[in-house]
């Protein structure tokens, strides 16, 4: 197996699986800053965790369940 493809997978994995609660926040409000309404704000952050999670490249995130 190629050590960077390994690296790669592990990083993206590692990124998706230490996203906190303050980074959710923080682009919920980012997002709302730019003049969508609080509900259109949280409707696209959840549409991107359900892109990422749909398109995920590694098998273990598509497994997580919710």
């Amino acid at each position: 197996m190629n050590t960077l493809a390994a690296l790669d997978r592990e990083r993206d994995q590692d990124l998706f699986e230490t996203v906190t609660e303050e980074e959710i926040i923080y682009l919920w409000r980012s997002i709302k800053g730019r003049g969508l309404s609080e509900d259109e704000a949280w409707q696209a952050v959840v549409t991107g965790i359900a892109l990422d999670m749909a398109f995920a490249k590694t098998k273990s995130c598509k497994q997580i369940e919710h």
